[in-house]
């Protein structure tokens, strides 16, 4: 239907008169070449619109078609081991359409239509329903099973429900309302990406997501349906930590969204992804990912839509009782973005021209995160952990996008430059890192990994930190003013940084650490740290300790499998006897 006409065309913003009928965040097409757009403004009858396409050879004249909705996601099997473009449109669909590259207009479907999936009900007739309840599965893939559930606003008695293969659009059940209305539900839902979907209650994170990362799961870790941010320069490894955390965290569900990045970061993970396997299925990881890839060559209004694409569709799964990870890659890029069509609308800058809104825009994009009790009346819970990359311009921390970001999350990984060229990955700085999750996660990792956990995570911590007051200490009077004591530290801060918190994510044993691992590598080092202190406190030369053999199997201790876990028992008794050695020979020589 034809709403208005095009009056003037400002890069991605088009201002269009006579849409009189038309609402904010609708959705419209201009032109005949239907390029696709969304309302995000009204002034009387005049629309401002964000085109999400290239606006090149448009002109005033040009009509404005509306489609009756507002920007909404397609959700429904098939969404996985899918790549979607920054408005949900399917880049393999497109590819096979129109080529290698995007042409303007393109309208694909979402969702294949004509593929038949195995519908097996959970319920059956005459079950009363209410909106959110499961009502049957399909087996999306050989690892997720995907739940139908009962769309938003219906609720009632079920009248027919059967097994059987139905496409998405075909009815799987009819449900009769109070009113006497049947309503036909299908697979295939869609919801506006700018509105969080309703849950019952959120609950407060309790569970560590564990992502094999030493430096993150020890020392900063983040909680299941909790919020993280990844700041660092240009370098330093911000997509290198999402790329891990994507592939190995403890989730059902990765939706890994590519707002703004470089094309060849995105070709990485749809490379990569296929060929990893999955530690806890054996399965390919792509079978669990969902790729959202608006990356730095594509219109850059359709930066700001791709953020919301990816959460609604993480939010579907949520809904589901699964444990979803979203990773946001990155956040600057989307506020580039807003600040571009903030600029264009001649509103008001704030900050560094950024929209003096951009604070309230994150804060609604991070309180989508949670551990939920979903919608339905078996209570289930669900999980979405929001973990975005920030790229400050020169790695300027004081920025407005990385500020307005640390006052949301719960957890900062500031990356270090100064590592990253020194080859330590993850270039996590431990000593301006953080994470308001570790009072409650230490407690769970007391409870189900070993109750020393926490205090060994401590004392490392503190080790880590008077290794940077004894630094400034050797350079402005050297090394051999130390005590040795002192030194003893620095030796073992060295071998915590390099034999703990470095890890080869190209080697099999050291690119994901279980948390049991992770804890008896920490607990080796830390003995070998107090049997040290305790013999030179015996009398016992520094250097005679340092040169001990088993120095070297623990510089080694990162490529003992986890299936052998008793290596450590057994490195720790040699430690041990090393040392009583060192000590028997002293007293004999005395």
């Amino acid at each position: 239907m034809k709403l208005g006409t095009v009056i003037s065309v400002a890069g991605p913003l088009v201002i269009a008169k006579g849409m009189n009928t038309a609402k904010i965040y609708d959705m419209v097409t201009v032109s005949d070449k239907h390029l696709i757009g969304e309302i995000i403004e009204m002034r009387g009858d005049r629309a401002s619109i964000q085109v999400y396409e290239e606006t090149s050879m448009l002109g005033p004249g040009e009509p404005v078609y509306g489609e009756g909705e507002p920007l909404s996601v397609e959700l429904g099997p098939g969404l996985l081991e899918s790549i979607f473009d920054g408005i949900q449109r399917p880049l393999n669909i497109i590819m096979e359409k129109s080529g290698d590259f995007i042409n303007r207009g393109v309208q694909v479907k979402s969702l294949d239509r004509e593929k038949i999936w195995n519908f097996v009900p959970c319920q059956k007739v005459g079950d009363r329903v209410f909106h959110g309840d499961i009502i049957g599965t399909v087996q999306e893939n050989t690892i997720v099973q995907h739940k139908i559930m009962i769309p938003k606003g219906i609720s009632g008695i079920i009248k027919k429900i059967s097994e059987g293969k139905y496409t998405l659009e075909e009815t799987v059940a009819v449900v009769e309302e109070e009113d006497g209305t049947e309503v036909n539900v299908t697979m295939l839902q869609k919801w506006p990406v700018r509105r969080g979907r309703p849950f019952h209650k959120k609950k407060m994170p309790e569970k560590p997501l564990v992502s094999g990362q030493r430096v993150i799961d020890t020392f900063f870790p983040v909680a299941k349906g909790g919020t993280a941010c990844v700041p660092g320069p240009f370098g330093s490894g911000k997509t290198v930590v999402q790329h891990q955390i994507a592939k190995w965290a403890d989730v059902d569900i990765v939706v890994y969204v590519g707002c703004g990045e470089r094309g060849n970061e995105m070709t990485d993970v749809l490379n990569e992804f296929p060929e990893l396997i999955d530690p806890k299925t054996g399965q390919s990881l792509m079978k669990r990912t969902v790729l959202i890839a608006n990356t730095s060559n594509m219109p850059v209004a359709a930066r700001e839509a791709s953020i919301y694409t990816g959460i609604a569709v993480a939010e579907y799964y949520r809904d589901m009782g699964y444990s979803v990870a979203l990773m946001a890659d990155s956040s600057s890029r989307w506020a580039e973005a807003l600040r571009e069509m903030s600029g264009r609308l001649e509103e008001m800058p704030g900050e560094e021209g950024y929209p003096a809104y951009l604070g309230s825009r994150l804060a609604e994009f991070y309180e989508r995160s949670g551990e939920v009790i979903c919608l339905g009346q078996d209570k289930r819970i669900g999980t979405l952990t929001v973990m975005a990359a920030v790229s400050p311009p020169g790695g300027d921390l004081s920025e407005p996008v990385t500020q307005a970001t640390l006052r949301i999350v719960k957890v900062f990984w500031g990356l270090d430059s100064g590592l990253a060229y020194a080859r330590h990955f993850p270039a996590i700085n431990w000593l301006t890192s953080y994470s308001l999750y570790s009072s409650s996660l230490m407690r769970w990792m007391d409870e189900n990994v070993d109750k020393d956990y926490s205090r060994c995570q401590g004392e490392a911590l503190a080790l880590l930190q008077e290794e940077s007051r004894l630094n400034d200490i050797v350079r402005l009077v050297g090394y051999d003013s130390l005590s040795p004591e002192d030194q003893l530290k620095l030796e073992i801060s060295k071998s915590l940084r390099e034999d703990f918190l470095q890890q080869n994510a190209f080697v099999e044993e050291d690119s994901y650490t279980p948390l049991n691992k992770q804890f008896r590598m920490l607990q080796t080092i830390l003995k070998f740290y107090t049997l040290s202190r305790q013999a030179l406190h015996d009398g016992i030369y520094l250097k005679d300790i340092l040169n001990l053999s088993v120095r070297e199997k623990l510089g080694r201790i990162k490529e003992i499998p986890e299936e052998t876990m008793e290596q450590f028992e057994e490195l720790q008794e040699t430690m041990v006897q090393e040392i009583n050695n060192l000590i028997q020979e002293r007293g004999n020589k005395g």
